[in-house]
């Protein structure tokens, strides 16, 4: 009997050291339209940049990173700022801004492998799933940023938050390079930015709070109304690129109903056009074979001019929607025509079909490169392609036009 009431006793103790925040909804609303517009700001930036110099590329990718891993960390601390704790809370300084630093550098690794690795399915997963797992480890190290309480964790609710996030960041990277137009970078905003709330408030209902002591520490403090400066401060950044972003859209009426010189003027911006945008006359498509030596030529646009190269001066092209990136030996170049089109209009003694996404001037291949069941095409003192690669069903047939 008194095993009983000591246990029922020590029960009231534990729970008595339970805390129980409660809710400022207006705060949670604010938290999604942040993640949602973060999320559409840094997809839209990486819209076209697979066409820019390496350079331009890293700048781009670096903004789009800011922008992403920027709007997980702020709906977090937002989300944060909406629970009432009935004691006051501080963070770690440390803890708070390295989380966003851990944001940050998780969701610019995934651009960089989208944008400088072959975009295969593989390339995808491996950057759906660090994309989505940066949002939690963001959550959980920024969770430890509490001082003032103790969360602890049961392990369901991580197994939740990993595997949701896992999931929605591999569908997410999907859907935004499945095809670069408005109505894939929409879906794929909200795919993505529901996965940062959804990852947060589950990690959060499987969250227990209890009274910590002091803690005596060297690492600076950042105090309750100082953290929400810092929010504010971001958020005001998000919205404010979130408008820059979102202005493209709304005067194009999102969907590629533009007026003519609309297109041209967003590839005078990005150095590349993308779905959704009025394919050229099938006259100017046409014009690209007037005779120019032995070589057909290729279109491509520059300075919104339609411009023409002979395709013994093409490396390789490589598809971008429904269009295609143009390598020459020292630039990439924005052509019109579709990959399937390519390789229709050009000769098969010139450009061979190595993979889905690229079609390589097979004389102007170096070297030949075999990795187990697929394969790779070099190009020596070529600037803006390294290699192409070869997939599994077109090693036979590339070994075979390179004399192999």
């Amino acid at each position: 009997m008194s095993d009983i009431c000591c246990a029922s006793k020590r029960e009231e103790f534990d729970r008595a050291d339970m805390i129980t925040p409660t809710y400022d909804y207006l705060l949670v609303a604010a938290s999604v339209l942040v993640s949602l517009m973060a999320s559409f700001t840094g997809l839209t930036l990486t819209k076209g940049i697979s066409a820019l110099p390496a350079g331009r590329r890293k700048v781009q990718i670096v903004m789009a990173a800011l922008a992403l891993g920027g709007g997980i960390w702020s709906m977090h601390f937002v989300a944060i700022l909406a629970m009432r704790f009935p004691l006051p809370i501080d963070y770690d300084s440390i803890y708070t801004l390295g989380s966003a630093l851990i944001a940050i550098l998780m969701a610019g690794l995934a651009l960089l492998i989208m944008h400088f690795a072959p975009r295969t399915w593989v390339s995808q997963v491996v950057a759906g799933v660090i994309l989505g797992n940066g949002i939690v480890v963001m959550h959980y190290v920024g969770m430890s940023a509490l001082r003032g309480c103790l969360a602890l964790y049961d392990p369901v609710g991580v197994i939740l938050s990993i595997a949701g996030a896992t999931v929605m960041g591999i569908i997410a990277i999907g859907v935004a390079y499945a095809k670069r137009d408005t109505a894939h970078i929409l879906a794929s905003t909200v795919i993505f930015g529901s996965s940062v709330v959804v990852v947060h408030f589950v990690a959060i209902a499987w969250t227990s709070f209890e009274l910590s002591g002091s803690f005596a520490g060297t690492t600076p403090l950042i105090e309750n109304g100082t953290l929400a400066l810092l929010v504010m401060f971001s958020a005001f950044v998000i919205c404010g690129t979130f408008l820059l972003a979102s202005t493209n859209y709304v005067f194009t009426g999102f969907g590629g109903a533009a007026t003519a010189g609309a297109p041209a003027a967003a590839a005078a911006f990005t150095g590349v056009h993308e779905g959704g945008e009025e394919p050229l006359p099938e006259e100017v498509l046409s014009a690209a074979f007037v005779p120019h030596g032995d070589a057909p030529r290729i279109p491509y646009e520059r300075d919104k001019r339609t411009c023409f190269i002979p395709a013994d001066q093409v490396i390789a092209l490589r598809a971008e929607g429904h269009y295609t990136v143009l390598y020459t030996r020292e630039e990439k170049l924005f052509c019109p025509w579709s990959i399937s089109e390519a390789e229709k209009r050009l000769p098969d003694s010139l450009f061979l079909r190595t993979h889905r996404s690229y079609l390589v001037n097979i004389h102007q291949v170096t070297a030949f490169e075999r990795h187990k069941d697929s394969g790779s095409c070099h190009f020596e003192g070529v600037q803006s392609l390294k290699f192409a690669p070869v997939s599994r069903g077109n090693v036979a047939g590339v070994r075979e036009a390179l004399g192999l």
